[in-house]
Order: C-alpha cells, then structure tokens, then sequence
C-alpha cells in the first residue's frame, strides 16, 4: 500500500460512503432488533432463568459462530480488493474458497457437537436449571450451522462486490422471519428457549437459500470464470488461511471478553445476569448500527487497495470517521434521555429492571468510548492488516481488560463494567496508534 499512486478521481464523497453505510446500517440494526425481541420474549415470562437460560445458550453460539466471523470479513476485504483490480476470476475463487471452507467448518460443528456442548457448558458454570434451558436452545441452535456459516460467506462476498442491497435483503428477510416466528413460537404455541432457538434455525436457513438465489442472479453478469485449478492454487489459499487465521484469533479474543463478561455477571446472581443481559442489548445495538460505516469502509477501503488509489483511501477514512462519530453521538444522547424507558420495553420484571437501571450509566458512556476501534476494524478489514487486528486485540484483552477487571473487582458489577469500557478504549487508542503510522506511509 505505501506505493500506491496519489489518483486525481474525484467521485468519492459522502453520498457513495452513505450508499454503502445505510442498507447495511438497516441490516445490522436488523440482528440486534433480533435480540431485542429474544430477551423481550423471555423477559416477559414468569423467571428470570429463561433469559438466562437464553442468554448462557447464545454465548455458546457466539463461541461457535463469532470464532469464525473471518469468513465473512477476510471474504470482504479480498473481494473488494480483487474488485479494485478488475480480476473477475479472482473475485470467484475467493468465493469458492471461502464457501468450501464455510461447509467444511460446518460440518465438523455438526459432527463434534456432543463434545462441544459438554465442554462449553463445564467452562461456563451455571445452576443446574439455567444451564438446563441453555442445553434445550443448544440441541436446536446446532443445526443451523452450513446456514449460518454460509451466510457469513455471501455477506461478505456481496459486501466486497458492493451489492450492499443484496445484503441487506439477506439479513433482514432472515431477521424478520426470525422475530415472527419467535412471536409464533413463544407468545402461541407457549415454547420457551426452545422456540426462540427453533426460529433461528429456519430463518438462517431461509437467509441462506435466498442468498443463493441472488448469487446465480449477479454471477450471470459479471465477468471471469472459475476454475478448480485456480481455487486450489497455494498462493491464494495461503493468503486466505493467514488472514483468516488473524481474524479467527482476534476474534477469539473478543468472544472471550464477551464471555468472560456474561460468566462473571452469573457468579452476582441471576438477576444481575438477567440485568446485564437486557444491557448488552444497548450495546449490541449500537455496534451492529456503527457497524454499517464500518463495512462500507471496508468496500471502499480494499477497493481503494486494489485499484493503488490513494485519495480513495484517504477519502474513505475522513468520510467514514466523519458520520461514524455523529451516529456514536445520537446513540449516546438517545440512551442518555430514554434508556430507562427501553428497560421498561425489555422486562416487566421490577428487581431486573432496578438493577439494570443502576448499570445504565454505562451503556451511555460506551458509544463514544468504542466508536474507534469498530471503524477501524473496518479500515484494518478492507487493507487486509489482519495482522495489526490480532495484535492489538490481544493488547486490549489481556494487558488491558482483565487487569482492569481484577484491581476493579471490589466495585463489583460496576467494575465489570469499567472493565469493559476500558477494552473498548483500549482497542480503539491502540488501533489508531498503530493506523496512525500507516496514514503517514500511505497518504503522505
């Protein structure tokens, strides 16, 4: 990258990072509406064990299915780069490589789940009867994996050839399927976890073909040819594995702090778990919103790579830091002025909602803390640096994180908090240090 060429191409400015932001900024408020919907279906029943019981089951599948959150953004930032290079062949390889990969992962999911419930739940610990409900939403939850798995390989194939409307079909007609058919299987048929679990196996599997449909529908147009050769060329399938590999580390670490965050919420009781549950979903929400500026950073980022288009890049950045910064405000303000009135939608359970009202300070304060380092994970995705990702995902986790956990431990919740908060500042100050000596060589 630092010898691409100062390009005198003007068309970038804020209506191209807006096209590509906005339908994913829907699809991704989409997926934690999805959430919103879960814990609300649970949190209206007669015991907090039920979304806990979710809770613990969906921590389990953020494992499983976070960990291999590289297909869809190693797929994203290659395609965008093959993109900028005009190499339709090479844009098809990337997809086949990765969809190979996807199925295969799947498969051993499938295979190994035995071992993989009985590890996952002797790690987490839990009363026998949450941890019974979670075993329930695990046994359905499992089968959606080649769904699931290919899906992250389409996103973000589609996300790198800029069809962001493709992605955006995907995700919402599968996050809507999901919330009907939680309402159906919860509210009228009277299913608890099992039924939340249930809907998303049929919507991911729903996502999935649609997503095929779509694919036969744009290859037909576009240029380049497949061949098996080229698929299994070394070179390309080395580069693939290093940069998944990164990406699968870094997130790893991030899966962790999540986890780590859920279990020590469990060792306070189930009601601080059942609290914290509820407002993790302020944060969810708002990563997965800030996250549509991300994902159009990286188009346009590993466009800018492909094409050695230097004011593209340098465009992207300022553009993309610009809008990124408003949205983490408007987050703030809004959880600032309403978020006990969301606490309320939640839950109508009064001891949850007290609890999470004195936490909710924190989910205020943490779109402004951690608005930097997801666009700068977009950045890092779309310049394929997976490598400054790991390494300072593994800063912010074990030099960062639960040290600041440990000394904060006789604050109790709240230094779980603070802890959290302190990952995010620290992702966010160590990536940009590390980006800020790349912007030198690359811009200047």
């Amino acid at each position: 990258m630092a010898d691409m060429p100062v390009s005198d191409d003007s068309r970038f400015n804020h209506r191209q990072i807006l096209r590509l932001a906005v339908p994913m900024i829907i699809a991704n408020i989409s997926t934690p509406l999805l959430g919103l919907v879960d814990t609300a279906v649970m949190g209206h029943l007669d015991s907090p064990r039920f979304l806990g019981g979710v809770a613990l089951g969906g921590l389990i599948f953020g494992f499983i299915y976070w960990g291999v959150g590289f297909l869809r953004m190693g797929t994203t930032g290659l395609t965008a780069q093959a993109l900028g290079n005009q190499d339709g062949s090479e844009s098809r390889c990337i997809l086949a490589r990765a969809m190979l990969a996807a199925l295969l992962i799947a498969a051993m999911i499938l295979l190994l789940q035995r071992p993989v419930s009985a590890i996952s739940f002797w790690l987490i610990g839990s009363d026998p009867v949450t941890e019974g409900l979670a075993q329930e939403y695990f046994n359905v939850r499992i089968w959606s994996a080649p769904a699931t798995l290919g899906n992250y390989v389409l996103l973000g194939w589609f996300l790198g050839m800029q069809k962001v409307n493709y992605s955006l079909l995907m995700v919402v007609l599968g996050n809507l399927t999901n919330i009907l058919l939680d309402l159906l299987f919860v509210v009228h048929l009277q299913m608890t976890v099992e039924g939340v679990a249930l809907a998303s196996v049929l919507a991911e599997f729903l996502a999935f073909l649609t997503g095929l449909g779509l694919l036969r529908r744009l290859l037909r147009g576009q240029p380049g040819r497949l061949h098996a050769r080229q698929v299994l060329d070394l070179a390309g399938l080395r580069k693939l594995l290093a940069i998944n590999n990164d990406i699968f580390l870094r997130t790893l670490c991030l899966i962790f702090a999540f986890a780590f965050f859920t279990a020590q919420s469990a060792i306070h009781g189930e009601l601080v778990l059942a609290a914290n549950t509820v407002l993790l979903n302020f944060q969810m929400f708002m990563a997965f919103a800030l996250d549509g500026f991300a994902h159009a950073a990286e188009a346009e980022v590993g466009r800018a790579v492909g094409a050695g288009d230097k004011k593209l890049f340098r465009r992207t950045v300022l553009t993309a830091v610009l809008w990124s910064s408003v949205v983490a405000g408007c987050f703030a303000l809004f959880y600032g002025l309403f978020g006990v009135a969301v606490v309320q939608m939640l839950t109508d359970l009064d001891p949850v909602r007290r609890i999470a009202y004195d936490y909710l300070p924190w989910v205020v304060v943490l779109p402004i803390v951690s608005v930097w380092c997801f666009l700068l994970d977009g950045i890092f995705v779309g310049a394929t640096l997976t490598r400054e990702m790991r390494n300072t995902m593994l800063f912010a986790t074990l030099i960062c994180f639960l040290p600041a956990w440990y000394f904060s431990m006789p604050l109790g919740n709240h230094g779980l908090w603070l802890a959290m908060t302190v990952f995010f500042l620290a992702r966010g100050v160590s990536m940009g240090v590390v980006f800020g000596r790349r912007w030198r060589k690359i811009c200047c």
